[in-house]
This record gives C-alpha cells, sequence and structure tokens, in this order.
C-alpha cells in the first residue's frame, strides 16, 4: 500500500520553512526482518512503498521501534537509489501523555467538564491553566485554583506532540514512480537465548536433547509476519544494551516433542553463528515467544563422579579429623554428526531430567553451557551425589628445607549404591611436584594437576594412599 496521509505545515509558519509533510505507517510495509543478538539488541530491516512527489519535503516515517538507536538508521531506494536523498534526520519520542499535553497548554485556554449532581447534568468551566508541576494551577474568574476536580478538555493535540516513536526525514526525491525504501536499524529490547532440556536413560549411558529458543520483544513495536534470524557470538559494543528479562521455557513442552525437520537452518557468519528460522513469525511487542531448535534423540553419553582437592593443601600440616570432600556428579557427551549432535550450540542453560520408578521425569541438575562449536565436548555438572562419600586426612607431613615439603595422604571413599562406581580425584599442586608412592595409578593432567581414578565396589570402601614432594 501507499502512503497513509498528508499532512500541510501551519499558515503562520515563514514561507521558505512551508513544505508538504508525509507519513508513513505499517500499512505501507511490503516485508520486515529481524536479526536478534543474544546481547539484548537487534538489527531490523524493513520495506515500505511509499509515494512521493518530485521535490522536497518531510517524511515521517512511524511505527518503529521506541528503543532504536537513531544512529544507526539506514534508507536506501531500491528502485531508483540516485533519486532519493535524505538531508536531514530527526527522532521524534516526545510521545503524548496526559502531562505532557498540559505543558503544551501552559498560559492557554481549556474546558474542565464536571458533574453537577444536584441537576444531575454535565457543566463546563472555562480555565486559563498558569502552571503544570505536579499539581495544575488554574485561574478561573480572576480566582487561582491548587487543581480542579472534573475532566480536562484540550480543543487539539498540538503539532509537536506526537503517538509513537517517529523517524522524521528531510528528503529530495527526484522520481515520480512510488519509491521502494529500505530502511534498517539497530534498536534496544530484543533478546534471545537458549533453554535445553536433557532427558537421561535408566542407565546414564544415552539422553534425549530437546533446545527452545526463548525470544524477548521489549523493543517498543511489533514484527509482523517477519523474516527472523539469531546470531550466537559475542559481539562487540561499545555500550552494551540492557539485557531483557526472560521467561521460562515449560519443560514439559520440550520434552513432549515430536522429531521434525530443524525449524532453523545454521550457518558460519564471520566468528559467529546464524540461526535462520526457515519461515515467518510474529513477534508482538512486550511478548516472550519460544521456539524449537534443536532435536537430537539416543545422544550417547558418560556419568562421572568427581572429588576435587585444594591448593593449599601440601605445604601446611593439617591438625584434627578427616575432612569430607563433596563428591560431584557430572555428565559429558560429544557434539558430533556421529553422535546424533554435531550443530553449534549457543549458549544457555542446560536442565536434565530422568525418570523415576513411575515413569514419570524428574529434575535432577542444571548447569550453564558457552557456546559451543561441533565436535567440542559438553561437561554439565549435575550436583553432588548423595551415597558416595570421601574422607581426607593427612598421616605425614615434614618441611625439609625452606621451600620444600612432604607429605602424605589417605582418601578414604565409600560407596552405598548397588553398582560399583569410579571415582576420578583430582589434586591440584601449586609448585614443581613428584608423586613418590602411591596405592592407584596416577596421570598428569597438566603442571599442576594430579588425577587419580579409584573403582569402588558396591557397599565397598577403598583407601587411596599416596605421598608427594612439593617445592615451591
Amino acid at each position: 500500500m501507499l502512503v497513509s496521509g498528508l499532512l500541510m505545515l501551519s499558515l503562520s509558519a515563514p514561507a521558505s520553512w512551508a513544505q508538504t509533510v508525509f507519513t508513513s505507517t505499517l500499512e505501507d510495509q511490503q516485508s520486515v526482518s529481524v536479526t536478534v543478538y543474544n546481547n539484548g539488541q537487534g538489527l531490523v530491516r524493513e520495506q515500505r512503498q511509499i509515494q512521493l512527489p518530485s521535490g522536497t519535503g518531510e517524511l515521517r516515517f512511524m511505527d518503529v521501534a521506541s528503543a532504536i538507536n537513531p544512529v544507526t538508521v539506514s534508507v536506501k531506494s531500491l528502485l531508483s537509489p540516485d533519486s532519493f536523498f535524505i538531508s536531514e534526520q530527526n527522532y521524534e519520542y516526545d510521545l503524548i501523555s496526559d502531562s505532557k499535553l498540559l505543558d503544551k497548554y501552559v498560559g492557554k485556554q481549556l474546558k474542565i467538564e464536571q458533574w453537577n449532581e444536584f441537576q444531575d447534568r454535565k457543566e463546563l468551566t472555562e480555565a486559563t491553566l498558569i502552571a503544570n508541576n505536579g499539581t495544575p494551577i488554574y485561574k478561573i474568574f480572576d480566582q487561582i485554583y491548587l487543581g480542579h476536580p472534573g475532566t480536562v478538555i484540550v480543543p487539539e493535540i498540538p503539532g509537536n506532540l506526537i503517538e509513537k516513536p517517529t523517524l522524521t526525514w528531510e528528503f529530495e526525491n527526484r522520481s515520480e514512480a512510488p519509491q521502494e525504501l529500505e530502511v534498517t536499524y539497530l534498536t534496544g529490547g530484543l533478546s534471545w537465548k537458549a533453554d535445553y532440556v536433557v532427558t537421561l536413560d535408566d542407565k546414564d549411558e544415552a539422553l534425549d536433547l530437546a533446545s527452545w529458543v526463548t525470544l524477548d520483544n521489549t523493543s517498543g513495536t511489533g514484527y509482523v509476519n517477519a523474516g527472523l534470524k539469531l546470531v550466537a557470538g559475542d559481539v562487540n559494543r561499545v555500550m552494551q544494551a540492557p539485557m531483557a528479562k526472560y521467561g521460562n521455557v515449560r519443560a514439559e513442552m520440550m520434552m513432549m516433542a515430536d522429531a521434525r525437520a530443524p525449524q532453523f537452518q545454521e550457518q558460519a557468519f564471520f566468528e559467529y553463528h546464524i540461526y535462520d528460522l526457515q519461515r515467518k513469525t510474529t513477534l508482538k511487542n512486550n511478548q516472550t515467544k519460544q521456539i524449537n531448535l534443536i532435536e537430537a534423540f539416543g545422544v550417547k553419553a558418560e556419568k562421572e563422579y568427581r572429588v576435587q582437592g585444594n591448593g593449599y593443601y601440601w605445604t601446611q600440616p593439617l591438625r584434627g579429623e578427616a575432612s569430607k570432600d563433596a563428591v560431584e556428579v557430572y555428565v559429558s557427551f560429544k557434539n558430533s554428526e556421529s553422535n546424533k549432535l554435531g550443530m553449534p550450540l549457543p549458549a544457555g542453560i542446560m536442565r536434565f531430567y530422568k525418570k523415576d520408578a513411575s515413569g514419570a521425569a524428574q529434575f535432577v541438575g542444571e548447569d550453564s553451557i558457552q557456546h559451543t562449536p561441533k565436535d567440542e565436548e559438553v561437561r554439565m555438572k549435575l550436583g553432588k551425589a548423595f551415597d558416595i562419600t570421601s574422607e581426607r586426612i593427612q598421616t605425614d607431613f615434614r618441611q625439609l628445607t625452606n621451600n620444600l615439603y612432604e607429605s602424605e595422604w589417605e582418601i578414604t571413599l565409600r560407596n552405598h549404591k548397588k553398582d560399583p562406581v569410579t571415582v576420578k580425584v583430582f589434586e591440584p599442586i601449586n609448585g614443581n611436584w613428584k608423586i613418590l608412592t602411591a596405592s592407584h595409578k596416577e596421570t598428569k593432567v597438566d603442571a599442576f594437576t594430579v588425577r587419580f581414578d579409584v573403582l569402588i565396589p558396591s557397599d565397598g570402601e577403598v583407601k587411596l594412599k599416596y605421598r608427594v614432594q612439593v617445592g615451591i
């Protein structure tokens, strides 16, 4: 459709300033697409067909996002780029409100409508508004009123107040044919994140994964039948836009999803990844929307138990009773095509579920995932083991020199489960170190970490013993 309205400036303006004012609304829109980043901003691209006469004038481009960043606006003619020029742009955001409307009528006459209970009819009182600083102050028949009961009536809306945020352009047009303008801009109030629901099998050896995109639109306008792209990655901004609040994704809805063709097509883009929705969608203002992103079934997984030591143990004597270490539970899997995945996974929260004896899915833990490329491992910490315990005691300590220490350790691991388990004990050792003796084979993980893998039988107990020399 073509431009929706035509207005004329006041005849009292100087003749050199008088010009035709055109307005363009969503009725002129031919298409719109939105690219949403995961840092609270979006890129809006829309096309409108507008009939403009040859010459100069003012075009009011309405129905833009109220959170728009005006300095990012780009305008071009798609049909005849050399025939349309913007010489000046203004962003009008002085929106109509009762307070602002009264501000415009300070020193002017208006009317106050009041109901007369005794005569059962409405009465109009003419008043002059002399101030509007919190409480309106009126002059009525040479008397000053600090406020007045009734409804205030103004004759018209001043031209410098607008109903919605508007881009105003001073333009020059050299074409008689309708112009098809493409307008792009960045706006705040658009955000997205990924939420994952993972269901473990009964042996914790495989999982089903479903991911939903949570979109939040508080940009101040809606996008009807829009193309949608999501960018995953850390895009640098000079000033970070505020993050929008995210709604909760219903886990039950995700776990009931059936296998179907992916709704998003993923592709690498610069140093990021784009997820392109393969259909149109509508993003209403002040709306949270969820769209299915990824589904995978039968993904091979591994559960592991970990005990993590502390770096200060090896250079000082520890007296007293044995200390207890938490036994933490992790689940890991490979994000590879051979493991029924292989799509770059955007950052979000993974929530894990497992069916109990009655078949009902129960929540067993969650962890955050960073942007994860394909063929990388995902490792999530779910919680602490209830039936596996770890106790640590220092059985010997010697300071050989000012910076050389020897200590001996005994770590008692107990398994109260019906099946045997392997616990990985990670010991972070600062300085120059070497294991002198050990009851179990050690693995050097890195320059400052040694790991012991300890197999514990069902309802059993195993003691890990080792002696270490540390120089700092």
